[in-house]
């Protein structure tokens, strides 16, 4: 009888120990895919690579993206904001961290960085990290990691490394390079609508963009000049990624219309636009 129960235990570790392997394996084997939370991604960003978010996160980096090219950052810059965000808060605007750590870089007030309430907004953080970064010498020139580390300080130096390949896919479709390479769904019932959205939408383009063109149109959406196509497609990108949170249904530019609906861009026949107009509409009220 004890020879069997031993028999049977024995049995059970090495099931054990090989159900710990076959884990193992499938973590290093899909590793890259967990390095976020996998829960209520609903934005794919397709530029020369593929990265998936939530909504929380994609609008995150598009803001981060937005405010490095007000401030004339070039897009090797924005690379390093968004690796840096990347690896201290996820692309999440955190309410707390490592000691007195907050928002979307981890920045500490104690450290001069600012009061709590000015690091945990994502456009005073993302200017912040920008001064910082431009402030050290021959930045332009050093690897990802070893830029955001002059800046960050932290105690794993080549931490922010790994999330360049995901920064410089997001840099290159949220500045313009790429057409139509943001694509979310609008999960369930949108922050905000009608009036409201279309309000919050021209205020938070000034804000981000530096622009004051947007014209609110009828209640219903906005309708944005472009100078060009790469800045048409930085703001038609910069809508999509804000659609859960600004109640956008569809954004509409260069021949491509994207739909909350679908959650994809698809080209538009017969479209009257001139190609020098971004136009978004929004949810309406009820």
């Amino acid at each position: 009888m004890r020879v069997r129960t031993r028999t049977v235990v024995a049995g059970g570790v090495v099931l054990v120990l090989l159900a710990v392997v076959g884990v193992l394996v499938l973590v290093r084997r899909i590793g890259g895919e967990l390095r976020l939370p996998l829960a209520s991604r609903t934005c794919t960003v397709q530029a020369d690579g593929r990265v998936v978010l939530d909504a929380d996160q994609m609008a995150n980096a598009a803001t981060i993206a937005a405010i490095g090219a007000q401030q004339g950052m070039p897009e090797r810059a924005v690379v390093v904001a968004l690796s840096t965000a990347y690896q201290e808060s996820g692309l999440r605007n955190l309410p707390d961290g490592d000691r007195d750590s907050l928002g979307l870089f981890q920045q500490r007030p104690s450290q001069g960085w600012g009061t709590p309430q000015q690091i945990r907004d994502p456009r005073y953080a993302a200017r912040r990290f920008y001064t910082a970064l431009k402030k050290v010498r021959g930045w332009e020139r050093m690897r990802i990691t070893d830029a955001a580390q002059r800046v960050q300080r932290s105690a794993f130096p080549e931490a922010y490394q790994k999330w360049a390949d995901e920064s410089e896919v997001l840099s290159r479709a949220l500045l313009g390079d790429v057409t139509g390479a943001v694509a979310c769904t609008v999960a369930g019932n949108p922050v905000m609508r009608g009036e409201e959205a279309a309000a919050a939408l021209t205020r938070n383009l000034a804000l981000d963009w530096g622009v004051a063109g947007a014209v609110p149109a009828e209640l219903t959406g906005l309708t944005l000049a472009a100078s060009d196509q790469r800045n048409g497609w930085r703001y038609a990108h910069w809508l999509v990624s804000h659609a859960q949170d600004h109640g956008v249904k569809r954004v509409r530019f260069g021949g491509l219309e994207w739909t909350a609906r679908d959650g994809g861009w698809s080209e538009v026949t017969g479209d009257p636009q001139t190609g020098d107009r971004v136009v978004a509409e929004v949810f309406a009220d009820g």
